[in-house]
């Protein structure tokens, strides 16, 4: 699966990692930036990761900034997006599970090496299990459907 991938400065070392973790796992990550430790500002860096997902182009993408927050206020600002901020395994587990999460979201100051190749692996191998969870799904959007 190509993997749309972007972070800001303090995600940079994270991102750069998670792009050889994606491809250990068989994936193609498409490096969107930032390609420098330099300081820069999140939102840049999201918004492109965010449109390619929203529109369908992509179907999962990955956004790492220092606590991850930032990153995933700006791509929930999308209609078709469900980012999740993930610090551990079980998180990673339950919001595809449950919430179909497309983007994952990682605090690249928080994790370490192991910790972020474990999460990267359980969301990239979670699948969605639908039913009452497509449910709840669908009415997310639809506070996005109304406007």
């Amino acid at each position: 699966m190509i993997v749309p991938i972007a972070s800001d400065h303090a995600g940079f070392e994270a991102k750069e990692k998670a792009k050889k973790i994606l491809e250990n796992l068989g994936h193609t990550p498409v490096d969107f930036g930032t390609h420098s430790p330099d300081s820069v500002d999140y939102p840049d860096y999201a918004i492109q990761v965010s449109e390619k997902v929203n529109s369908g182009e992509h179907n999962l993408g990955v956004l790492i900034c220092g606590s991850g927050q930032g990153m995933c206020m700006t791509a929930n600002k999308y209609p078709n997006v469900r980012g999740a901020l993930v610090y551990n395994d079980n998180a990673a587990k339950l919001t595809r599970q449950h919430n179909n999460a497309n983007i994952l979201c990682l605090p690249g100051r928080e994790l370490s090496d192991d910790d972020l190749e474990s999460v990267i692996k359980v969301w990239f191998e979670t699948e969605f299990e639908g039913g009452r969870h497509d449910r709840r799904v669908k009415k997310i959007h639809s506070l996005t459907d109304k406007k």
